[in-house]
């Protein structure tokens, strides 16, 4: 019984500007990020159970296990509870293309996302009801790096799929995740920079001056 007319969403979003000067002023000094030689699929967030962050070091255990795709080294930023677990895994079950990073300063992720490849939005589907969308800084900040975005959830109104600026999941078993990053690797290069111009042209919408001016709008007509 509630009058829609009367209902406003403002999505999260982006401060693009600090954004940009970051990415030049707060560099981190990690010579995997500037290695030319790979291709960089970066996760920056927490770790803990609703990210799912050890169906990314399954999916890279199955990407080593093909022998043909030695480039790709899978770079983990971030902190949780899970955060000594998958550095036991990757020892344990000797995964070589994984480097678990850890804690890193909030001021450097636009830099470490600058030098990705591919960026992966990890959860679990079963989690939590991913119908009515997302909403988190993570996505905005991806796209705000001018690359591709895999994510292991579809989403109902798929801002990926609206500015066709990656792959969205049906599945987030470790084998789907691998042949995403798969289908992205084996791209062209305009194909990929293609898709890094999607996502960087979406996270114009999401800039917090542009949500502050929705705001602004519907406190005004209210």
């Amino acid at each position: 019984d509630i009058d829609l007319k009367k209902c406003h969403y403002i999505n999260n979003g982006v401060d693009l500007k600090s954004y940009d000067v970051q990415i030049k002023s707060e560099i981190l000094n990690d010579s995997d990020l500037i290695n030319k030689e790979k291709f960089n699929v970066v996760y920056a967030g927490t770790i803990r159970p609703v990210n799912n962050v050890g169906n990314i070091l399954d999916a890279a255990k199955i990407i080593e296990s093909y022998g043909t795709y030695d480039d790709i080294q899978f770079l983990i930023y971030g902190e949780g509870n899970e955060l000594e677990n998958l550095k036991a895994r990757t020892i344990n079950e000797d995964i070589n293309n994984v480097k678990i990073k850890g804690f890193v300063e909030r001021k450097y992720i636009p830099y470490i996302l600058s030098k990705s490849s591919v960026n992966i939005l990890n959860y679990s589907q079963s989690k939590y009801n991913w119908s009515r969308g997302n909403s988190s800084n993570k996505l905005f900040e991806y796209m705000a790096s001018g690359k591709p975005v895999i994510s292991t959830v579809k989403m109902g109104y798929s801002i990926i799929k609206k500015y066709k600026c990656g792959i969205e999941l049906d599945l987030d078993t470790p084998q789907d995740l691998a042949d995403a990053i798969v289908k992205i690797h084996d791209l062209d290069k305009i194909q990929l920079e293609n898709l890094g111009t999607n996502s960087r042209i979406g996270s114009k919408n999401f800039d917090f001056e542009i949500l502050t001016d929705k705001l602004i709008d519907v406190i005004k007509n209210a």
